[in-house]
């Protein structure tokens, strides 16, 4: 488990790239992305198909474009998740806050185990609506099959980060409960002494006020 609060370092640190790409959670984030830009490229280039005679497209999926659609809605906010969740994990390593931390990875672990549920029911529908597809010798049949395939493909990676992001929770609320984040520590410093308060009498003076001046007697 890494070091710190929500896998971070305690009080921020440097950023290092070698150790930031060779983290689990970046290597899935990257594939995440691949195979949500795959999914989105499939349906999005060759998902619409028209009978000859007809100028009118429909979706290669038993022309049911709501699968087009949800094909399409998924796998472009998975891409532009990934890429976001990416800075995100940037700016973690270097943030010492801990409740901020905390926000960052709670919004990982809900997006990540949302997508999961939502690449499975795109998998499912998908796969249904391709099984019942009359024509299947069309130009989109090896891009609909790769989109399928893809979205089994994406459930594979966003169970692992939701799991990775649970894990950080857990880490971060086991975490050291005395420990203070420096931003939002108070100042201990005593208060400056005053001159009142420290001030002294000066030696060598008497501590009784004399009264009026008495000359010397005179013998």
């Amino acid at each position: 488990m890494e070091s710190g609060a929500y896998g971070a370092p305690i009080a921020g640190g440097s950023f290092s790239l070698e150790n930031f790409l060779k983290r689990p959670e970046t290597i899935l984030r990257i594939i995440s992305c691949v195979f949500a830009l795959i999914v989105f490229a499939c349906i999005v280039t060759d998902g619409y198909s028209n009978s000859p005679g007809d100028s009118t497209l429909y979706c290669v999926f038993n022309k049911n474009n709501d699968a087009c659609h949800y094909g399409v809605g998924i796998g472009f906010l998975a891409f532009l998740a990934c890429i976001l969740f990416l800075f995100l994990d940037i700016y973690l390593q270097t943030l010492s806050n801990v409740n901020y931390r905390k926000y960052i990875v709670l919004g990982d672990l809900g997006f990540s185990a949302l997508w999961s549920f939502l690449w499975f029911v795109g998998f499912c529908f998908l796969a249904n609506q391709w099984a019942v597809t009359v024509t299947r010798d069309l130009t989109g049949g090896d891009s609909a099959r790769a989109a399928i395939a893809f979205s089994f493909f994406s459930i594979l990676s966003w169970i692992p980060l939701a799991a990775l992001a649970y894990k950080r929770y857990k880490h971060g609320v086991d975490f050291n409960p005395d420990y203070v984040d420096p931003t939002e520590e108070t100042s201990s410093y005593p208060n400056y002494p005053t001159a009142s308060d420290d001030y002294q009498n000066p030696p060598f003076t008497n501590s009784k006020e004399t009264g009026e001046y008495q000359p010397p007697p005179l013998y």
